[in-house]
């Protein structure tokens, strides 16, 4: 039965832990936020312009993924709602 006993120590621990594991998701609104934040914080000057560089690049990164994903959406919403006028 000590055997038993230890692996249950041994269990709850990790499942603890893999619980904690796991955060919490990011929706598409957050990184549109995100987008937002970036692009204020840059015209505040929050920035040194060694810095721009690669704010730029991840903040063109973000928006060109916000941009198709939207894309995306609208192109299904559209396809949607011409298959609901054919029925």
């Amino acid at each position: 039965m000590a055997k038993n006993k230890t692996v249950e120590e041994v269990d709850a621990p990790v499942l603890e832990q893999t619980e904690k594991a796991v955060p919490d998701s990011i929706s598409l609104n957050d990184l549109q936020v995100l987008l937002q934040i970036v692009d204020l914080a840059s015209q505040r000057g929050a920035f040194r312009g060694a810095e721009l560089t690669q704010v730029g690049a991840i903040f063109d990164k973000l928006n060109a993924f916000l941009t198709f994903i939207a894309e995306q959406q609208k192109a299904r919403d559209e396809a949607t709602e011409e298959e609901a006028t054919k029925e």
